[in-house]
């Protein structure tokens, strides 16, 4: 039938009626856009874990440089080996996975409870990871002649 109104019409109003029978939207697809969209509120405080995008971007950057640092840290370690590489690598080591393990949790955790026991599990975590690396780097050997000694092998 809409064929058969095109055919009979003058090719301006047939692009007329095409053109707003495309763009108008059906009721109940409306509606079911309607209950399926987020509430927001844009005019109110940003909510609790959700920081402002010049804290977001500032988190952003640091993750950067942590990872240049990374990048700079892997041949100094191979070239001049010594306690200060061990414990930078110690830091910034820890310091990438909380970030990384915190992204892992804020996509996949959900609900308030969850997400605070997830995050003290991290943090906890981060605490012990970067304690043993510490604890490794001045009881033993550490970390740069400890990987030496795995290459060696």
């Amino acid at each position: 039938m809409a064929l058969a109104l095109l055919r009979a019409r003058p090719r301006g109003a047939a692009l007329a009626l095409l053109g707003s029978a495309l763009l108008r939207r059906p009721a109940a697809l409306g509606a079911a856009v309607a209950r399926c969209a987020p509430a927001r509120d844009s005019h109110g405080p940003p909510r609790q874990g959700h920081g402002t995008s010049k804290a977001a971007s500032l988190h952003w950057t640091g993750e950067r440089a942590v990872s240049v640092l990374l990048l700079g840290l892997l041949p100094a370690a191979y070239l001049c080996p010594g306690p200060a590489v061990d414990y930078s690598l110690a830091a910034a080591l820890t310091l990438h996975g909380h970030w990384g393990l915190g992204q892992v949790i804020t996509d996949y955790v959900h609900g308030d409870i969850p997400i605070k026991v997830a995050n003290t599990g991290l943090y906890i975590l981060s605490a012990l990871t970067f304690a043993g690396l510490c604890h490794f780097n001045y009881q033993d050997v550490g970390i740069c002649k400890a990987v030496a000694m795995l290459w060696s092998l």
